[in-house]
Order: structure tokens, then sequence, then C-alpha cells
């Protein structure tokens, strides 16, 4: 039988595993042949894309979510004991020392590339069968979810590998990069907002699982808002007022800021104003990878919290209230949640809080919590730093085990617990604030606007707004919410020094290709300073 060379540059989805160095195989396994036919399930290729996105190194904790959390100024997964050592991947991140052998770069290209080779797939005129009938919204979803994976990769990267399914085998991939990668992200969300539904903000919360007009506005404003970073340009008029309108679309679906004492509601799954696209990814990965182990944890599947994330103290003083506590009635703003103490923590709260976890913690019942026995049962209290990056001696152990301040957003206690399949990727707050920027990139004054979110969630009215007012406010709406990274980039900010991280050179704003990748396509340059 005759054989084909597969020269894609990442791994499908269902071979991830593969390497990426060319692979002869029998054409009746290759994904791609000569002469392509089209999907022969249209829907089922849709769905098994949606599942790509939900699961692995795009829907838990680290991968994709770590390269964009765990590399800025809201995270720090300190080594503790012998817990999150990882052959030092997680301080790689947040220190900007990684190479291009680092699992979370190299899956995390690997999983966002099968989406573009499989949405492609879907894409192309040939694939035309499905058991619902028409593929007209079923295709207007692949190309939301290509042109997503492609966003990733175009800002996490710059060099988007396209892969043309009727071309032959024998072609490796050709790159998209700049205004071409720009201007192919832009055609599919294009199509994208006139195919899909119009789901507004009142409808059922399960209408809002896959991709929509909303959020397909959403991506192009994120898309046009980062434009000039990936062109190393300028900030744009033009671009900022693509902002404006996708924003204002959106806002005309009826989109809206929740109301005051409602913050947290949107991370519940149920229906609320704020929420555009969320995926059915288990909510557990953003809860116990910092929960401690010795806090409630009724139901979990993974015995308890994983002690690991925590956030950096400058981070936390963003926000209004007492630096030293967050009980309730330390005088802080919703956004920075509160921690119940020996009074208020009962079994609806598990003795868990909201927000920013510090100081002190309790058993529902009231009863003080303490770190484990292995480390001398000191009292459990959260630190506002952690102070040392890994273990070097026993006495670090209880040390290590209770600094930092916990970050939380998604309650253990709501509907479904841990395992609740309710992760939210697009809310309105980020449009607003996008929307803020744009309009300030542009001369105008926003004052007036983030005074209005700020009052909502509880917090002072600004005199006057600067450039770094807008990220701040950033930070304090959207933190563990897979923004932050692009804030600080777009700001200038991503380079500084932090606690445990040092100040860093440009070569960190992008990421290293994997070198199998490098190899398998020559096409593709590795990016500099790797």
């Amino acid at each position: 039988m005759k054989k084909i060379v597969n020269y894609l540059c990442f791994a499908l989805p269902i071979a991830l595993a593969f390497s990426c160095t060319d692979l002869e195989i029998e054409p009746t396994d290759s994904l791609i042949s000569e002469g392509f036919a089209g999907v022969a399930n249209v829907q089922g290729e849709v769905a098994n894309i949606s599942n790509i996105i939900t699961g692995g190194n795009l829907g838990n904790q680290d991968g994709l979510y770590a390269l964009n959390e765990v590399t800025t100024d809201e995270y720090v997964v300190a080594t503790r004991g012998t817990d999150w050592g990882d052959n030092g991947r997680w301080l790689a991140m947040h220190q900007h020392s990684w190479n291009a052998d680092l699992q979370d770069i190299r899956l995390s290209w690997q999983a966002l590339n099968s989406i573009t080779i499989n949405a492609t797939r879907v894409i192309d005129p040939g694939s035309i069968t499905t058991a619902g009938g028409d593929v007209t919204e079923l295709k207007a979803e692949a190309r939301f979810y290509r042109a997503w994976a492609m966003s990733w990769i175009l800002d996490m990267w710059r060099q988007v590998p396209y892969r043309d399914v009727n071309a032959p085998n024998s072609q490796i991939p050709s790159v998209l990069t700049g205004q071409v990668a720009i201007d192919s992200i832009v055609a599919d969300l294009n199509i994208a907002i006139r195919d899909l539904p119009q789901v507004t903000a009142g409808d059922g919360i399960e209408l809002k699982q896959t991709p929509t007009k909303a959020a397909a506005n959403h991506l192009m404003a994120k898309l046009h808002l980062n434009k000039h970073i990936y062109l190393e340009t300028s900030p744009d008029n033009a671009d900022m007022q693509v902002v404006i309108d996708a924003v204002d679309a959106i806002e005309a679906d009826g989109y809206t800021l929740a109301a005051a004492g409602d913050f947290f509601d949107i991370f519940r799954p149920s229906n609320d104003v704020e929420t555009i696209w969320w995926s059915p990814a288990a909510t557990g990965p953003r809860i116990w990878n910092t929960l401690h182990y010795n806090l409630n944890f009724p139901g979990s599947n993974d015995g308890g919290g994983w002690n690991g994330f925590a956030t950096l103290s400058e981070f936390y003083q963003l926000f209004e209230g007492d630096p030293d506590t967050n009980y309730v009635g330390d005088g802080q703003e919703e956004r920075r949640g509160w921690v119940p103490d020996a009074e208020t923590a009962n079994a609806e709260n598990l003795g868990i809080g909201y927000g920013f976890l510090i100081g002190q913690q309790y058993e529902q019942d009231g009863t003080p919590l303490t770190a484990r026995d292995n480390v001398g049962s000191v009292p459990l209290v959260f630190t506002k730093e952690v102070t040392k990056a890994e273990y070097t001696a026993p006495a670090d152990n209880a040390v290590l085990e209770t600094d930092g301040t916990r970050m939380l957003k998604y309650h253990p206690n709501e509907e479904g617990g841990d395992q609740r399949a309710h992760t939210v990727r697009y809310r309105f707050a980020d449009d607003y604030l996008m929307r803020a920027e744009a309009m300030f990139r542009m001369g105008q004054d926003v004052t007036g606007m983030i005074n209005t979110l700020r009052v909502i969630r509880g917090a002072t009215a600004l005199g006057s707004v600067v450039e770094s007012d807008l990220l701040a406010e950033r930070g304090r709406e959207m933190y563990a919410e897979l923004t932050r990274r692009q804030d600080l980039v777009r700001f200038d900010e991503y380079l500084r020094a932090w606690n445990l991280k040092d100040a860093t050179d440009a070569r960190s704003i992008i990421f290293p290709i994997p070198f199998a990748d490098i190899l398998a396509n020559p096409n593709l340059v590795q990016n500099p300073g790797y």
C-alpha cells in the first residue's frame, strides 16, 4: 500500500503523545490525505473541538492557565516541602526562566494547534454531513474555535501554523505572522458573527456553553485591543473603534455589569447578566490548586486542597481594605471577598471564604485550623507573602505550608461542588474595561466609566484615571481569569521584578516554539532568545 509522509508539526487530539518528527503512516490512518473529502460527522467533530478546550492543558490549572497566570504578579507556586517541585516548572514560569522543553509550553502549543487543524477540516466545503441537517451554524462554531486557538497562538508565540487540508501531505504547513495572521482570524470572526446564534444575557445559561455572536464579538474586541502589540506598533484609533463597536454590539444583546453584591454569583452555575461564554470544565483546578490540605473538602475526589497557588502581597494590596486582614467588616471592596472568622464560619461556607484568603483559617464549626501534623500543627495562618521560593531545610516546612494569601473565585460549596462543570471563559466586565481602555487610548476621559464599575463593586470613586489605574482595575476585576499576562504585556509591566522574580528581558514576552516542531516545519523560526 502506498505510504505518505505526515508533516503535521503538532499533536492531534487522538494522538497527543506523537512525536513531531516525520511519521510514515498508512493513508487510512491519516486525518488528512491526498484529496481530502470532508469530515464525515461535522457535529461530532465540533463537539470534539469543544472537548479539547474543556480538558487537559486548556482546561485545568496548568498549561494555558499557568502560562497566563503563574507567569504574572498574580500567582507564585512555591515548592512546599516535596509538593509542587515538578522539576522546577512552576518556579520557571513565575521567574520567566523557562525553555522550549517546558511541558506547559509544549502541550499548550500542541492542543491549540490541534484545534486549528480540526476546525479547518470542519470548515472545508467538503464537510457537509451531520445528523442535525444544516451545517452553517456548526461551521460558524468551528470558525470561532479556530479564531480562538489562533489568537492564543499569535499572542503567545507570534507564529501560527496553517495546514491547507487539500494540499498534498508532503507539503509542510505554512506559518502566518503579523497582519496576515490577524486578517485570517478576523475573517473567521466576521463569518462567525454573521452565522452564530444571537444569545442575549437573559437567555438560558445552557445556550452560552457554545459560541454565540456575543462571544465572537468579545474575541474581536480582544484581538484588536492587543493588535498593536503583535505588530509592534502604537495603538491605532481605527482598531480601538473596532473594540468599542464590538463591545457595543455585546451590550445591545443585554449583557451588563452584575449588580452590587452579585460579583461571586457570576462564577456559580446559574444564569447571570455577565457570562457570555463558559465551558463545561470542572472548577476543581480553580479551587483545590490554592486551598490548604486541611480546609474543608466535602465530596472532593481529590482528597482535599493541593496547597499550591498563592497570590503576591502587592497584588492583594491593589484592593481597598485593611491590608492585614480580610474578615467580614474589614472595610474591603466586594471583589476582595472575605474570610469567615470563628463567628461567621458555618456549614454553608464550609469555613472557606471568597476572593482573598488571609490570616487564621477555620473549620466550619469555628474551630481554628492548624497545618498538618508533620510540620508541627502550627496555626493555619495564611501570610501576606510567600517568603521562600522552595524548600531547602526541614525548618522551611511549616513556613512554606502556610505562606501566601490564597485567591478563590469558585467556591467548593456551590452547586456541584468542586466537580461542577462550569468555568467562565468570557464575561461582560472584561468587555466593559476593554471599551474603557480603547476610549482612553483614543484620548477620552474614562474616569466616569471606571467609577461606575468601582461603585458597583463597593470601591471608592477615583478623582481621575491614568493608564496605571486601568491596569490596576483590570487586575481587581479579572484576577484568575486568563487575562493578566496579556494585560501586563500591553501595559509594559510584564518584565519588571516582583516577589521571587527579578526583572527579565524581552525574551519572555513570547514563548519558545517546541524544538521538535522547529525540526518538523522549516517554516517555523525559533523565537528570539531561545
